[in-house]
This record gives C-alpha cells, sequence and structure tokens, in this order.
C-alpha cells in the first residue's frame, strides 16, 4: 500500500477475514499461502473501494549500521528499483512481490492469485524482463529477496 495506514487497515481486515473463515481453513495444508491470499484479496477490494490507494508501495526501511554514505546509496538503489517495479502492470508487481520480498514460491503464488503454474512463472520473467531493460547495466540491478537488495537479476 502506498501508505502505512492504508496498510494497517489491510492488515486489520485480513485478520478479522483470517478469524471469520478459520472455520474453512484445511488443516492438512500451510496456513501461511491460505493467510497470503486472503490478505491479497482483502487488499484488492480495499483497493477497488478507493480507487487513489495503490496495492504496493514503498519498501520497509531497515536499521543498519554501516557506514552513513553506503547506506544513502543503496537507499537510493532501492527507490529506483521501487521506482521500477511501480511502473509494473499490477499482475507483475504482484508476483515480483510475493516471490522475492514475501519469499513465496511459484508454486503457492499461483495458488493464491488463482493462475496456473505456467501464468505465474510467465509474469515473472515478463516483469523481470521489463526491469532489466529500464536499467541500462543490468549488473546493477539488485534482486530483492526479504526486503533487501542482493545479487543480480
Amino acid at each position: 500500500m502506498k501508505s502505512k495506514a492504508a496498510a494497517e487497515d489491510v492488515t486489520q481486515e485480513a485478520f478479522i477475514q483470517v478469524f471469520r473463515k478459520y472455520h474453512m481453513y484445511d488443516h492438512n495444508r500451510s496456513i501461511e499461502p491460505w493467510i497470503y491470499k486472503i490478505t491479497i484479496n482483502t487488499a484488492r477490494n480495499i483497493h477497488r473501494r478507493q480507487k487513489w490507494l495503490s496495492f504496493f508501495g514503498d519498501s520497509p526501511e531497515q536499521e543498519s549500521k554501516e557506514f552513513i554514505e553506503a547506506e544513502f546509496f543503496r537507499a537510493q538503489e532501492k527507490k529506483e528499483l521501487w521506482q521500477e517495479i511501480n511502473k509494473l502492470s499490477h499482475k507483475s508487481r504482484e508476483v515480483i512481490v510475493l516471490h522475492f520480498y514475501i519469499g513465496l514460491k511459484l508454486n503457492e503464488i499461483a495458488g493464491i492469485l488463482n493462475i496456473p503454474l505456467g501464468t505465474c512463472k510467465s509474469r515473472l520473467n515478463t516483469a523481470l524482463t521489463a526491469l532489466r531493460k529500464r536499467y541500462a547495466d543490468s549488473s546493477q540491478i539488485d534482486i530483492i529477496q526479504g526486503g533487501e537488495l542482493n545479487g543480480s537479476i
């Protein structure tokens, strides 16, 4: 979400839905993807009701013990990458965030979004290709993992 307040609203509403629908949960499956699916659907519903909201926003800031200059440049890179991610289509952003920031496997993402695994892979590939094209030197693109930028795409 673009604002902290909107993200808090989605989180609160999602957990209310989790408690309301817990009786529908299949205990033979992992609970985490089920909760993510409810959260995504809740965010989509709130987004539909309030057109001025956008689904994804700035990355969470994390504490760092590095030098101020290094932290500044890393923050700039993160900001630039998030700006590029926000330029992607809604569907591409969903897959990027769920896979690289939340750490879900592609088959879990496919289940959450109710799409075939091949479609999920295609969306991820399309998103990564678009991000690579936007950067002149693709070696400068850092991949998102757990909210941090690591490695190259």
